[in-house]
């Protein structure tokens, strides 16, 4: 029957608006901004740089390895390695980003450069609220704007977060035994040898060996 849709749509409505004076969770619209809706976890918009600690630079994770760069479809990422090194979060030491700038006026939002990064150090952000009057600068973000701490991270994506710190734990106990059992391995070795000797001056005998009786003349 033609128009049996539109009276479906309109009995929706019409319910829903009924309904919103009785029940809360009928209401289609809040008061922004006093009002906010909440976020589910797994929204996304730009991505963010995530640090350890209470120093962005000494605690940033990025190592600058370039892949979110070479992978990014829009390539709005743009990096250069620093000349030395610092720790990373597993102390060893690494590069890091000496410049690491977004556009976000470019950037789709497609997470890609969080799927490739080998050291979940970008993630994505759940901030939309980035209107600027200026369409180029104000849009490039820098490396101390993309900066934020893994306790906000925490805040935003608590169970993903939750996993990645898991993940990161694990593998550095892992480092740490292979590095402890490798260490073991060579003491247990150089304990095993026998230690050798050096022949004294004029001694034909083999290592080992006593050296032959001298002749007087």
């Amino acid at each position: 029957m033609i128009g049996t849709g539109i009276l479906k749509g309109m009995a929706v409505t019409l319910r829903n608006f009924a309904g919103s004076y009785f029940e809360k969770e009928r209401l289609i619209t809040v008061q922004y901004p006093e009002e906010r809706n909440p976020l589910p976890e797994n929204y996304r918009n730009f991505p963010f740089l995530i640090y350890d600690g209470s120093d962005p630079h000494a605690g940033l994770r990025c190592v600058a390895c370039k892949i979110c760069e070479k992978e990014c479809p829009p390539q709005c990422i743009y990096i250069i390695k620093s000349d030395d090194k610092k720790p990373d979060y597993m102390g060893k030491p690494q590069l890091y980003p000496k410049v690491f700038d977004i556009d976000i006026s470019v950037c789709m939002s497609c997470q890609i450069c969080v799927e490739v990064c080998p050291f979940e150090a970008i993630k994505m952000d759940k901030d939309f609220e980035l209107s600027r009057r200026e369409r180029f600068d104000q849009l490039l973000f820098r490396k101390e704007q993309l900066s934020r701490s893994n306790e906000y991270y925490h805040k935003i994506h608590p169970v993903e977060a939750a996993a990645v710190d898991k993940n990161l734990s694990d593998a550095a106990a892992a480092a740490e035994a292979k590095k402890k059992a490798a260490a073991e391995a060579a003491a247990k070795a150089a304990a095993s040898s026998p230690p050798t000797t050096a022949p004294t001056a004029g001694s034909t005998s083999a290592p080992g060996e006593p050296p032959p009786p001298t002749t007087k003349s």
